[in-house]
């Protein structure tokens, strides 16, 4: 019975955040848009999201119960991404028409011929958005654009990287991401301070930008918010890579590595010339695309950190070749088992201070400290 109460509380728990998206529009339907956090430079700045068109709820379907999740996940496999829709985008002075395409996503390039208040990092932009036969729409994105003075951007992954999710074990992902909250999703020892000294920068006063890319789909993304916010973890945009296919046509989730290398290009070219680390993990595909980024922009990734989830000889020896393949570039490929490493690196290239280092070292002592007493 108590394998039965568990399972139970899982679906019911997976249902209502797969329903999630489909909370926003009361139940009305029709015309909806979805845009994502973006981010850019003093510039240009990039924003996606997308449009669509979603059923209406039944007047016999209760406001809140698993009956109401169900219809909602009925409403969204069936909702369909809005083609041609016209989205008039502005920020500041600035504005941008845009449309979607057949999918229903539209993808933003905005030059800011009126520059915006350099004093603030976190921009509001307004999106006007119509269809035929739709009602308009408008709805608001934040813009992150970093400070003129930064000197480093750094680009993380989420997933093994930054918080445990399992994604090699596709029921414990689904668990720990559904299931447990989000002060229960564990991140990795001394991942909090390292990314803040990172943040911070070798003057512990810089604000470098901290961008998060991840497997995962929008609807876990509040989720997302509040375990940062729990674990005093830096936030930035978090750019989920794709939806994950609740579509008759596309049933499974789509592949992540070109989405990822593509996103990865979108921030190099709007941050041109800024020098960057990238920051993954040796479960999935991270230093195969981190690999190809560093070939394509040798002078601008100063180092590669690889979270080591697992100690696989195979998985190893092939990391160790990619970190050969780059041997030619300035980059350093830093396979590590823990935070420590990392900072250590990141401290001996002047990237973080002395504070900011001892800080993690102290974090992952304590951690190990608290596992030995158990």
């Amino acid at each position: 019975m108590a394998v039965l109460r568990r399972v139970t509380s899982f679906a019911k728990r997976l249902a209502h955040v797969v329903a999630k998206p489909m909370k926003g529009d009361s139940g009305r339907g029709g015309m909806v848009v979805h845009p994502y956090r973006g981010y850019g430079s003093q510039r240009q700045v990039f924003l996606m999201g997308r449009v669509f068109h979603q059923a209406a709820l039944g007047r016999a379907i209760p406001r809140r119960g698993m009956l109401r999740d169900t219809a909602d996940i009925v409403r969204r496999i069936a909702r369909r991404g809005l083609n041609q829709a016209h989205i008039h985008i502005r920020l500041g002075e600035n504005t941008l028409d845009v449309v979607t395409d057949r999918d229903g996503y539209f993808y933003a390039h905005l030059p800011l011929n009126t520059p915006l208040p350099i004093e603030v990092s976190w921009h509001r932009a307004h999106l006007h958005v119509t269809a035929d036969n739709e009602a308009p729409v408008r709805a608001q994105a934040e813009i992150y654009i970093p400070p003129p003075e930064t000197d480093l951007l750094v680009i993380s992954d989420i997933d093994d990287t930054v918080m445990y999710t399992g994604v090699a074990d596709k029921i414990r992902m689904l668990y720990r991401l559904f299931v447990k909250k989000p002060h229960r999703r564990t991140a990795f020892p001394g991942v909090a301070t390292l990314y803040q000294a990172l943040h911070r920068g070798s003057t512990d006063r810089q604000e470098r930008p901290i961008l998060y890319v991840s497997r995962g789909p929008w609807a876990i993304y509040e989720m997302l918010e509040a375990f940062f916010q729990l674990n005093r973890i830096p936030v930035g945009p978090i750019l989920f890579l794709r939806e994950w296919g609740l579509t008759w046509r596309h049933p499974w989730p789509r592949r992540a590595e070109e989405h990822k290398r593509d996103l990865i290009n979108h921030m190099l070219e709007l941050f041109e010339d800024m020098p960057c680390i990238l920051i993954g993990d040796s479960g999935q595909h991270d230093p195969e695309v981190y690999a190809d980024i560093v070939k394509a922009y040798p002078d601008r990734i100063k180092a590669v950190y690889i979270r080591r989830v697992d100690k696989k000889p195979a998985r190893e020896k092939a990391i160790q070749k990619l970190r050969d393949d780059i041997s030619y570039t300035q980059c350093d490929l830093v396979l590590a088992p823990d935070s420590t490493l990392m900072a250590e690196h990141a401290y001996s290239q002047g990237e973080i201070s002395a504070w900011g280092v001892e800080a993690v070292r102290r974090d992952v002592d304590e951690h190990i400290k608290a596992e030995n007493e158990k």
